[in-house]
């Protein structure tokens, strides 16, 4: 056994390892559980009990060389450069990252935005959660108007004459805007409301509006027509059309729905317009006098026109997109096409 230690020894001493494998095979040749020292170890059981405690020694002492030199063995091999290392090209471009970007309701909302701001519009935000004189009885809706059942409103409390609710629309602001503003007023009101409607690919609970309100002397219908049509063409290009259809909203008369004419077919007929050449894209009409003096404005002196359109349908029109509750789903690969598009 003196013979065998004195060799484990010798061989450790020179013993040199380059990488993490040879240190690994080499700590289980000698100190693994079939081991040429832990082999060793189990020998010891047969020595004389006189000879036990020189050998038992020795043993120790060689068990913790070895454990001593594996271990300097595996520093040396963790910061010896590796074999591969030397053949990385560093100078290559590294690995991509996989960035966010903007979803496609933010950048058609933005770019809205972006283009009544060139007409001298100012922002004007208000709550989501709002009560009923600002959301109906202002805007020319009476208690028992059947235009109310047109909304389909979330109620947060009832049982009291002004209950609360989640905004049907955003003309709460501009209702809002009116009581605190003289005019001229000039604003456009973005944000996010809510009906009780079942969802499906033309209709969702929660959607976005962006409605704009313009209040002055001698303000006409000429004047909306002409706002509406700038718009079209900063939005879907320079030779869009509009028409304007007669409609029906209890806080504007007269009313009218706005078509733009069709930026895939260019007016000829296609399945995105359904045949008609034309694309519905918003609602106005010149403020109601009961409105403005609702808000303390003198109707016989001012006038104004107010329009409001859903930000997920100019988007669908934009872009061509045929179902509505993508913009909902969060699905990468249906946000991951608009990564590329540029804010106005």
């Amino acid at each position: 056994m003196k013979e065998q230690i004195e060799k484990i020894m010798a061989e450790l001493n020179e013993l040199k390892c380059q990488t993490d494998k040879e240190v690994e095979e080499a700590r289980v040749r000698f100190l693994g559980k079939k081991g040429e020292i832990t082999a060793l170890f189990d020998e010891f059981r047969t020595v004389a009990p006189e000879m036990k405690r020189e050998f038992g020694q020795r043993l120790n002492v060689l068990k913790k060389e070895a454990q001593a030199k594996i271990e300097e063995l595996k520093s040396l091999a963790v910061s010896a450069p590796s074999q591969t290392a030397a053949a990385e090209d560093i100078t290559l471009p590294g690995d991509a990252l996989d960035l966010g970007s903007r979803h496609p309701v933010s950048i058609a909302r933005q770019e809205i935005i972006n283009i009544f701001r060139k007409f001298g519009y100012d922002i004007a935000e208000g709550p989501e959660i709002e009560d009923d004189y600002h959301v109906f009885e202002a805007l020319n809706f009476p208690a028992n108007h059947p235009a109310r059942d047109m909304q389909d409103t979330f109620f947060v409390s009832s049982g009291h004459p002004n209950p609360l609710l989640l905004r049907t629309h955003t003309s709460s602001v501009q209702v809002r805007t009116m009581e605190k503003m003289t005019p001229p007023i000039r604003v456009i009101c973005p944000g996010r409301v809510f009906r009780n409607e079942a969802i499906s690919a033309r209709a969702h609970c929660i959607f976005h509006q962006v409605e704009g309100l313009y209040i002055d002397e001698n303000v006409t219908f000429a004047d909306l027509k002409q706002a509406i049509l700038l718009f079209a063409r900063e939005m879907f290009g320079p030779d869009t059309s509009i028409r304007m259809r007669p409609s029906y909203f209890p806080f504007t008369e007269p009313s009218a729905e706005v078509d733009v004419s069709c930026n895939i077919c260019h007016g000829k007929g296609c399945n995105i317009c359904k045949g008609t050449g034309w694309l519905e894209i918003l609602g106005c009409g010149m403020v109601d006098p009961n409105v403005l003096e609702a808000s303390g404005i003198d109707s016989k002196k001012y006038s104004g026109f107010a329009f409001g359109m859903g930000v997920e349908r100019i988007a669908m029109l934009k872009w061509q997109v045929n179902d509505l509750r993508h913009y909902f789903e969060n699905d990468l690969r249906f946000l991951r096409e608009f990564s590329s598009c540029v804010e106005v």
